[in-house]
């Protein structure tokens, strides 16, 4: 399995995002969404920093059930529904990615959203994965 990161040096330097990332492998897995849903189907977390840790954590749970790591990660979606609290934090949101999946990263986007399927949840994240 092959992930090549690809950042242009005609676009602006990539903080925490790849501009492309082109994969080769064998097995694709598609990521659901996740939010900061603990075990019992409760959003945990006060605050965007603690949804998006355990959101991301739901997240990397599901690839290595799949038998992948955070390194095989070629593409992220981030939902927030407060796109300027997500700024506001990017820093620190930036220290939990690297935490928890490094520093390999993949091609990802933040979209802003109205709301989200549980009404508590401040951020969902899913992502596609390409396996050797």
């Amino acid at each position: 399995m092959s992930l090549r990161r690809i950042n242009p040096a005609e676009l602006s330097p990539p903080s925490g995002f790849s501009h492309a990332v082109s994969a080769t492998g064998r097995t694709l897995v598609m990521l659901a969404g996740q939010t900061a849903l603990d075990a019992s189907g409760a959003v945990v977390g006060d605050d965007l920093p603690a949804q998006f840790r355990r959101a991301l954590g739901n997240l990397l749970t599901a690839l290595r059930a799949a038998g992948g790591t955070p390194a095989d990660l070629a593409r992220v979606t981030v939902y927030a529904t407060d796109v300027a609290d997500y700024r506001a934090h990017a820093a620190e949101l930036g220290r939990i990615w690297r935490e928890s999946a490094g520093r390999d990263y993949p091609a990802m986007a933040v979209i802003g959203a109205v709301r989200l399927w549980d009404e508590q949840a401040l951020v969902e994240i899913d992502g596609i994965a390409v396996l050797p």
